[in-house]
């Protein structure tokens, strides 16, 4: 039945003078995620409205569903859109209206109407009187609550008129890519995944950075973090993920340094690397989906250790999340199973058994100085033998 799809934005409506740029990045990405979907459609936006008609035959709940993956939508609203034909035809589009959709019994109702064009010679208070009215009388049944109605019918007097009663919820945030670019630290745990959903839904366009370890990770590990670089490219729109080999790097540490400071020495050069390839791609920050003191390396002192080795940013959306409410994040956004497949990342293979808690920082950098012969090389060789995977 519907033709039509009103696409509801939140924040971008008070943009301002820069609000024709956000629109616009809006539609882009509401037009690159159709293309995932069988059907044709033609995006456009018109008085403060963004619309998708759709042109031919196609699967309503696919569509809503490549929709539904679009930051920057708070609502998708099936309408109907009607020519203006004077008040008595309207209220005979209302009717139709909820004939389709509805299995008139008695529920309760109430209009909401918005008069956008204000040629149109009714006043919206009189609109929805007048369509209340023909509501009662085709469906007896049916009566007018103005408080907890189960239908709130809309309609919206424009250069036509859109009639719809149910809004979809959509991510909310921003379009992807108005924000900037981030470089993203990506595991095979439940964090970062959820990490990278999270910047992204502030408008922040991602790179992943994923450090891997053969013989200790097997390829399971490494195909298992394709597979959550793909679920966050649902919403992100494409992923250059970096697979860097890590192993030499973690050995040369392990055999040097001191077993308390592995995790945070390793975490240093896992962040110095990453932010190698986030400048190469000219990315502005790095993502990591830290959470304060969740584990020995995200203490207050042990997240300032790791930053110190950084010249740009470092963002962590989850940091003052619990566990639970990143695990929620993370079974909405469908990467929780993955993410407890049991194939163990680089971080957790060489963790120590009593690892420092609140590391010196110069005692970490003296620890350092005893991999100064050989780690500039390994590091070298580690960038230069990365592999490199767009992820769509």
């Amino acid at each position: 039945m519907f033709k039509t799809l009103l696409i509801k934005y939140g924040e971008i409506a008070i943009k301002g003078k820069n609000r024709h740029l956000f629109e616009d990045a809006l539609v882009h990405q509401i037009i690159h995620a159709l293309k995932k979907v069988e059907g044709e459609f033609h995006v456009y936006k018109m008085q403060g409205r963004i619309y998708v008609d759709c042109l031919s035959a196609y699967d309503f709940e696919e569509t809503v569903g490549a929709l539904k993956c679009v930051f920057g939508i708070v609502g998708i609203c099936p309408v109907m859109k009607v020519e203006e034909r004077g008040l008595e035809a309207l209220g005979d589009d209302v009717i139709e209206f909820l004939q389709n959709v509805y299995d008139i019994d008695s529920q309760t109702f109430k209009v909401v109407t918005r008069r956008a064009r204000k040629s149109y010679p009714i006043e919206s208070m009189e609109v929805n009187c007048e369509l209340g009215g023909r509501i009662l009388e085709a469906f007896p049944g049916m009566r007018v609550d103005v408080h907890e109605p189960e239908i709130m019918l809309h309609v919206e007097i424009r250069e036509k008129i859109y009639i719809y009663s149910k809004i979809i919820p959509g991510p909310g945030g921003m379009p992807v890519g108005t924000n900037g670019k981030a470089m993203l630290l990506l595991s095979g745990g439940i964090d970062s995944p959820v990490a990278g959903y999270m910047i992204c839904k502030r408008g922040v366009k991602l790179d992943a950075t994923y450090f891997h370890a053969p013989p200790y990770t097997s390829e399971r590990a490494k195909q298992k973090v394709v597979d959550l670089a793909r679920q966050v490219a649902k919403y992100s729109g494409p992923i250059n993920l970096h697979i860097v080999n890590f192993t030499d790097i973690q050995l040369y540490i392990y055999d040097k340094c001191p077993h308390d400071e592995l995790t945070i020495i390793m975490r240093r050069y896992m962040m110095k690397i990453a932010e190698h390839f986030a400048k190469e791609a000219g990315d502005l920050a790095l993502i990591t989906g830290e959470s304060i003191g969740q584990v020995a390396s995200q203490t207050v002192q042990s997240l300032a250790a790791t930053n110190e080795v950084c010249t740009m940013p470092v963002f962590r959306p989850l940091i003052g999340f619990d566990k639970q409410e990143i695990v929620d994040v993370a079974e909405k956004i469908d990467t929780y199973e993955t993410s407890i497949l049991p194939y163990e990342d680089c971080c957790t293979i060489f963790v120590a058994k009593h690892p420092v808690t609140k590391p010196n920082l110069n005692a970490i950098k003296r620890s350092e100085q005893k991999l100064s012969e050989k780690i500039d090389d390994l590091v070298r060789t580690a960038i230069e033998t990365t592999e490199k995977i767009c992820i769509e």
